[in-house]
């Protein structure tokens, strides 16, 4: 029997332990990055501010491989309000924009904060994030996620979490596996779950409040899930045979997954309040790893039905089933951005696994990888990035490139090994 570590609160159990923390690691970026400058934020609160925010906000814009944030070291000046801002300070170290911030400590944190533009002189944006003081650290990102927002146009997702699973290894060579939550910088790791039996393939609820996952706690694969908040797991499925890959449906109602008690692996569907289950593929062939559209219509899922591994579609209405992908012998693990358009996979060329997104609507293959075995593909929920398993020598990483291939990141845990990463939905502030 595994043991376990239950969460008991999520924003009180914030661990810092060195194996249980990834650290980001920006291995490439965009040519010419936008130079913006995050200015110390004020504090209007008794004692020290609990974390210092703009150094957050720096390294979120700095990951994102898109913007090159301005050392400290070189500011002339370090303004609180528009009225400390001289813009020839700021031309002078050719900043491109400004942020400035005041944080207020009531009941809540609150963050003030301004954009500016230095080339044209002018405030660009002002808003406010609040949020309670144990999740200051997702109160630095929201603020990042509004600033990302206003200079792309696309939602920032700096205030996500991450799932994965970390493997340590003792001196007698016996693994040791963790289910561990962080936040999308690989900071405030959770373990969920603990033990020596292999965890398997962890997804989110729709609402970013629950887990599922695969565990061997019972010597053979069971499919639980969890509540964040609490702890609480209940246990789904435990049939013989495999258990596998559960996906929740994009209204929380239904859960996609894999069983093979009725022979071959085949996909099913649980209906999470009655349990019932619906058989939806019947064929002698291995059907597995189902992923959701965004609109809940259809699955696609993972089948060697045509001798080889391939992603096909199943329409929930007519139960009609079609191949999607003919690129290569070898295109499997699909998973759908929020877009409904962009699908990354797992896709075999000259005898390499790579990362690569196929475009529903073009039918247009980019292997976006050029490492040789990588796996389990996830999709930020704003659509720019895919974070992916791969090798570094005998350690398993995780690592995250943009859809368009022009950024990307490492996040190797300080020890071991980690695997299996799945993104969080959006997550409303706390």
């Amino acid at each position: 029997m595994a043991q376990r570590i239950t969460l008991l609160l999520l924003s009180l159990m914030c661990s810092s332990l060195a194996w249980g923390q990834l650290e980001i690691q920006v291995t490439r970026g965009i040519d010419n990055p936008t130079s913006i400058a995050i200015a110390p934020f004020a504090w209007d609160g008794l004692g020290t501010s609990p974390v210092d925010f703009a150094q957050i906000i720096d390294s979120d814009l700095a990951r994102s491989g898109q913007f090159s944030p301005v050392s400290r070291r070189d500011m002339l000046s370090l303004p609180t309000s528009k009225a400390d801002i001289f813009y020839r300070d700021w031309r002078a170290i050719a900043t491109r924009y400004l942020v400035i911030g005041r944080v207020s400590k009531g009941t809540q944190l609150r963050v003030d904060f301004a954009l500016h533009d230095v080339e044209r002189g002018i405030e660009l944006f002002s808003g406010q994030v609040v949020g309670s003081e144990s999740e200051a650290r997702m109160v630095a990102h929201g603020v990042a996620d509004a600033i990302y927002e206003k200079l792309t146009g696309i939602p920032g997702a700096f205030a996500t979490r991450l799932i994965y699973v970390s493997v340590t290894r003792n001196p007698e060579g016996k693994d040791f596996y963790r289910l561990t939550v962080a936040d999308a910088d690989g900071r405030r790791p959770i373990v969920l779950l603990e033990g020596r039996d292999p965890i398997l393939a962890p997804s989110w609820s729709p609402d970013g409040k629950e887990v599922a996952y695969v565990s061997f706690e019972s010597s053979r694969p069971a499919i639980y899930r969890q509540v964040l908040a609490t702890g609480e797991r209940e246990q789904l499925t435990n049939f013989q045979g495999l258990n596998n890959s559960p996906v929740w449906s994009p209204d929380g109602r239904f859960m996609a997954l894999v069983l093979s008690k009725d022979g071959s692996p085949d996909v099913y569907l649980l209906d999470l309040e009655t349990k019932a289950l619906t058989r939806l593929t019947r064929h002698y062939a291995i059907d597995t790893e189902p992923t959701w559209m965004p609109d809940g219509k259809s699955l696609l899922f993972t089948s060697d039905r045509g001798g080889r591994p391939q992603i096909y579609r199943y329409e929930l209405a007519t139960g009609k089933i079609e191949r999607v992908t003919f690129e290569g012998r070898y295109n499997a693990r699909a998973r759908v951005a929020e877009d409904g358009r962009n699908v990354a996979l797992v896709h075999q060329r000259d005898g390499r696994f790579h990362i690569a997104v196929f475009d529903l609507v073009t039918e247009r293959l980019t292997v976006l990888t050029e490492t040789s075995l990588d796996e389990s593909p996830s999709i930020a929920p704003n659509g720019s990035l895919v974070i992916y398993a791969t090798k570094r020598g005998e350690r398993s990483v995780l690592g995250a490139v943009a859809v368009d291939g022009g950024v990307k990141f490492s996040l190797p845990a300080r020890s071991g090994s980690v695997q299996e990463p799945a993104w969080s939905p959006m997550l409303p502030q706390q």
